[in-house]
């Protein structure tokens, strides 16, 4: 009985697996995916709490941010000559 409660606790770590909401302002999604805000932000989605460091993003809005950063990341690429 014991094992079972620290395996189970051991999974349950992250905000995520804890039920964190989507952080663009005006959704309330259960989050999917975890991205630095200030990269969220270059790519035009507005969070709501701007003080974090990381903003949790639900499905749609993770494939928005996908779109919206595409261009950004291929001109990185060729920066750094890949």
């Amino acid at each position: 009985m014991y094992y079972v409660l620290t395996s189970l606790r051991r999974t349950i770590v992250g905000r995520i697996d804890k039920g964190e909401n989507c952080s663009v302002s005006g959704c309330g999604s259960e989050a999917d995916r975890s991205i630095s805000a200030d990269k969220v932000k270059s790519a035009g989605l507005k969070i709501g709490n701007a003080v974090d460091k990381r903003a949790y993003l639900c499905k749609e809005h993770y494939k928005e941010y996908k779109k919206k950063s595409k261009k950004d990341k291929l001109i990185d690429k060729w920066r750094h000559g890949m």
